[in-house]
């Protein structure tokens, strides 16, 4: 059978997956070698270490938002939702893309005297993604009781994971990173 090109196919999860000779990796592994999935993820506990900042990044193969902490931070809870609910209020934030990631992160937006340690105000749109593959928006929802909420607007239900990093110094970082394709 020399020459001849290879096509496999596989249905996976209901879905199909086609790959051919040239192609890179296995058949039907996943794009980029993201395995990560879309169900509800959580880590840590709440923590003192005030929020300072969120930003944005673009990657080859996701779109990441960072969190920035003035100490250490452990504690989130990310999962998809219908709507993103504001911390205290309970209102809806405006979330634009075609699904919504509420980030639940485990650490005040204020300090112990009761002071915000962000620029940001309940319902402001906080990151610049125009451009992005996979981010939509990303909006601030309040900080209250020593959580804080966001609000990730996204083109589609996709694969995400979310980990934390220290530093530098004594900050630290929780990572929400958001595949381009499943």
């Amino acid at each position: 059978m020399r020459g001849m090109r290879w096509l496999s196919v596989a249905v996976l999860g209901g879905g199909l997956v086609v790959g051919g000779a040239g192609a890179a990796g296995a058949a039907g592994a996943p794009y980029c070698g993201i395995t990560w999935g879309s169900l509800a993820k959580s880590g840590g506990s709440l923590s003192p270490g005030p929020l300072l900042a969120a930003r944005t990044g673009r990657h080859a193969c996701y779109d990441r938002v960072v969190f920035d902490f003035a100490g250490p931070a452990t504690g989130y809870r990310v999962r998809y939702a219908t709507a993103v609910p504001q911390e205290g209020s309970g209102a809806a934030l405006p979330v634009a893309g075609g699904a919504q990631i509420w980030v639940e992160l485990l650490e005040p937006s204020y300090d112990q005297t009761g002071r915000s340690t962000t620029p940001y105000r309940a319902g402001q749109h906080v990151g610049a993604v125009a451009g992005y593959r996979t981010l939509r928006d990303v909006v601030y929802g309040s900080s209250f009781e020593g959580y804080t909420a966001f609000g990730v607007g996204v083109r589609a239900r996709l694969p995400y994971r979310v980990f934390t990093l220290p530093g530098p110094g004594g900050r630290s970082r929780i990572v929400l990173d958001v595949a381009h394709h499943w």
